[in-house]
Parts: C-alpha cells; sequence; structure tokens
C-alpha cells in the first residue's frame, strides 16, 4: 500500500513506525527539516521536505498513486486543506486530524466527505472517551470491548495478597470453578511476557486478561484488587479534553473541574451546568487541598503541562484518592505510569496513531487497540472462509510464539479458546501480538 503522511511530528512519526513494519511504501512531508531526518534514522520511509498543502510538493511525492494520504500536521486548517487537495489529485483515501468538536456534526462531516475527507480523527474526544471508560472501571489500568462487548480486554495490577500469586496459569484456572479466562500479556519492570502454562504470577505483575464482560468481577478478584464505587472527580485543566470529560460525565458524578485560566473558567461554567468550575492553579497543592482532594473518588489531570498532570497526580495519591489520570504530551513516559504510581497515563496522539492505524488494515482487521506501556497491538479479525487459520486446531497451527488468541466470537457467543478448538469461518477472533509478528499473525487471516 502506497502510504503519504503529511507531518512528522509525534503522531505522524509513531504513524509510519507502526506502517513500517510491514511492506508499505511510505513517505513523509514536513517544513521540519530535523523532523524528517529523526524519521529517516529511525524509519524505513521516504521524506520530502516542504509544505504539504504545496500542489507541487504533493505532486512530487505521486500523491495520485497512492492509497492512503493522512494529514497530522499540528494545524487544523492544513489538515482539512491538505486532504481535500489531494483527494482532487487522486489519493485513494484519505484521512485528516481534527481537533475543533464542532465538526463531529453529522451534516459537517457529510460536508467534508463530499469535498473529499473520507474520514477524520479527533484526537481530543477519543481521549475523552478512553478516560471515561477507565472511570467506569476504576480497578482496572485499561479496559476495552470487542464484538460490541462480548468479549473484554483488562489491564490490572496484581496486588501482594492476590490469590493468583506464585501460581502458574494452569493452577490459576483452577481457583474459579467454570471462570475461563487468557492472560495475553504480563508487563514485569520494563519486561513483556508471553505467558506459557507454567509463567508464574508475581506481585506488581501487570497483567492484561481476556475473558467475557460478565467475569470482569472475577478477575478483579483474582488480582487482589477491589472494585470501588466512584461518584466524586476532580478533573484539573478547562481545555477541549477537561471540557469535552466534564460533558460526558457530569450528569453521573459530582464533578469539579479546575482551570487556571480566569477568562476561560467563565465560558467553562456557562457551558457545564452541572460541573463545578474553580478558578486555580492545580500545581498549588494547597488549593487542591482546600477543595478537598481528600474526598475525591478520582482525579484526572488533563492541562497542557504532563510534569503537572504526573505530579498533581501524585499528590492525589499521596491524599487516599483511589484513582488517578494523567494526560502525557511525551509517549515515552507511557512505560512508566506504574513506576510513577500514577495509575494510568493517557497520550491523545498514541490513541489517534491507533485510530487511523485501523483504516490501514480495513476488510482485514475490524478492531485495533494497543495497550498503555507495551508495544503490542490487539486484533480483532473477521475469518475469511479460506484462511489458514481453520485449517486445523489451535494447537497445531504453529502460531507464532509471541501472539496469542485471546478470544473468539462466534455468533452469539463469546468463547474463550482451547488448544483443541477449531478456528471457523465467520469468527470473530482477538488476537494479541507484538510488533515483530503482526505481519506473520495476519497471514493466518488471509
Amino acid at each position: 500500500m502506497r502510504i503519504i503522511i503529511a507531518g512528522a511530528g509525534e503522531v505522524g512519526f509513531h504513524l509510519a513506525k507502526m506502517l513500517s513494519q510491514e511492506s508499505h511504501d511510505i513517505t513523509i512531508i514536513d517544513l521540519d527539516e530535523n523532523r524528517l531526518k529523526r524519521a529517516e534514522a529511525n524509519i524505513d520511509v521516504s521524506t520530502l521536505k516542504g509544505n504539504a498543502f504545496s500542489p507541487r510538493i504533493l505532486e512530487a511525492s505521486n500523491v495520485q498513486t497512492a492509497d492512503l494520504f493522512v494529514a497530522v500536521t499540528s494545524s487544523e486548517e492544513t489538515n482539512i486543506a491538505t486532504a481535500i487537495v489531494s483527494k482532487k489529485m487522486g489519493a485513494k483515501h484519505t484521512i485528516a486530524r481534527i481537533r475543533n468538536p464542532e465538526f463531529q456534526n453529522k451534516e459537517i462531516k457529510e460536508s467534508f466527505k463530499a469535498l473529499g475527507i473520507d474520514s477524520m480523527v479527533f484526537p481530543e474526544q477519543l481521549a475523552s472517551r478512553e478516560i471515561e471508560r477507565l472511570i467506569y472501571r476504576s480497578e482496572l489500568t485499561d479496559y476495552f470491548e470487542f464484538s460490541g462487548g462480548k468479549l473484554t480486554l483488562s489491564g490490572i495490577v496484581l496486588d501482594k495478597k492476590a490469590p493468583l500469586i506464585n501460581k502458574n496459569l494452569i493452577q490459576a484456572s483452577k481457583i474459579i470453578k467454570d471462570l475461563k479466562f487468557v492472560v495475553v500479556a504480563i508487563q514485569r519492570g520494563s519486561q513483556t511476557l508471553i505467558p506459557r502454562g507454567d509463567t508464574r504470577f508475581q506481585p506488581r505483575d501487570h497483567i492484561y486478561v481476556i475473558a467475557h464482560k460478565e467475569k470482569l468481577n472475577d478477575i478483579i478478584y483474582l488480582a487482589g484488587q477491589v472494585h470501588t464505587n466512584i461518584r466524586n472527580i476532580m478533573i484539573l485543566g478547562g481545555g477541549r479534553i477537561g471540557r469535552l470529560l466534564a460533558k460526558r460525565i457530569q450528569h453521573k458524578f459530582n464533578v469539579k473541574l479546575i482551570e487556571k485560566v480566569q477568562d476561560r473558567c467563565f465560558g467553562i461554567a456557562d457551558e457545564l451546568v452541572k460541573t463545578l468550575v474553580i478558578h486555580g492553579d492545580g500545581s498549588d497543592v494547597e488549593l487542591l487541598v482546600d477543595e478537598n482532594v481528600d474526598g475525591m473518588d478520582a482525579f484526572i489531570a488533563v492541562t497542557g503541562d504532563s510534569e503537572i498532570n504526573i505530579i498533581s497526580c501524585l499528590v492525589a495519591k499521596s491524599h487516599g484518592v483511589n484513582r488517578s489520570i494523567a494526560l502525557v504530551e511525551n509517549i515515552d513516559y507511557i512505560n512508566l505510569s506504574l513506576n510513577m504510581g500514577v495509575d494510568t497515563l493517557i497520550n491523545k496522539k498514541l490513541i489517534a496513531v491507533n485510530n487511523i492505524f485501523r483504516f490501514v488494515r480495513q476488510g482485514q482487521v475490524e478492531a485495533i487497540t494497543s495497550l498503555h506501556g507495551i508495544e503490542s497491538e490487539v486484533l480483532e479479525f473477521i475469518v475469511k472462509p479460506q484462511s489458514h487459520i481453520t485449517k486445523a486446531p489451535i494447537k497445531s497451527l504453529d502460531f507464532p510464539r509471541s501472539a496469542i488468541i485471546g478470544g473468539v466470537v462466534r455468533g452469539a457467543q463469546s468463547l474463550i479458546p482451547s488448544g483443541a478448538m477449531f478456528i471457523e469461518p465467520g469468527d470473530r477472533v482477538v488476537v494479541f501480538t507484538l510488533p515483530e509478528t503482526i505481519h506473520e499473525v495476519e497471514s493466518f487471516f488471509k
């Protein structure tokens, strides 16, 4: 597939990095020579210096032969204009990264599509939705649903007194009768393990489990965690993500939002009638204490300053807040979240990359997500009639050791697979894989 990416910032770079592990022909366009040099040094891509909005630059990139054009520069206006022009010049499919939530209006989306923008990605909206999901599952570090919720993937940290501690997978499966689940990955320090039957769990292991949705409470018990009902939430930061999140949850929770800029506070208060808006500096510990951070069940820091977000979450945790979520700009911080003491770090750029990546695999992959802190992918495939995956039971398929089949949805049934199971045409199969074997995994489903 020929892919052109306009913008070599964090989104463009990480998207190209994910795609470069496969046999795509990728060109990155950017005005910043240093960004392009970074891409050339780390990724197998072609680069082109210039303004992606320029027809001359687009022509030089051979946009007319592009299967996919992705506009992810820091300028929303440039992304919109560039996607439209590239479509007119012959790109088959175009995607634009958009920040303004007003553009999510259905009529506006249809208008943009008529102009040539096939898909729009809203990082702030995606981030606010992910945070909302995590609020409802306060004991989890990650939570995703596949096939409309028939299967779930959960990240959870093992308490030192958890029933799983010092058990291997075979022993763990016998703790609760009839509980079927698959541990697809273990994050132990900086190491990612693909567990096998004799792998033993250790305290503070960060495990990722695929199970039936109705069995989540059993998984939480096995991890030694306790479900906490969240009622009181403090949000630090009244930018787009903070406002979008408060708007989504203010009717279900008691929400306090702290914003540093006074003029912005008045607009937020008018927009969010069920949210208590407070003018103040969230880096001021005394302010947090005065605003009863001790009485909060969740603390969510989404200012534009990653360090303030992390530090304020640590302050909240030290005051007994059960759940902390911090927005970070630096993707490298994600790996440090558990060691820092923050429950979950959210990176809107990485979320946007995952969303865009889904379009590249349309037709083969139904859904895709990445786990926080692990360089991995979780893919949901729809099995074709002649796919290699259907030719033998799972244990005889010679499936890559750095990948694992975590769940199967067959019609209305959600199944936790065994080695003797045959995958059937039409099944939806959830697979966890490390990056180096994505291409090999995909070959089983072609």
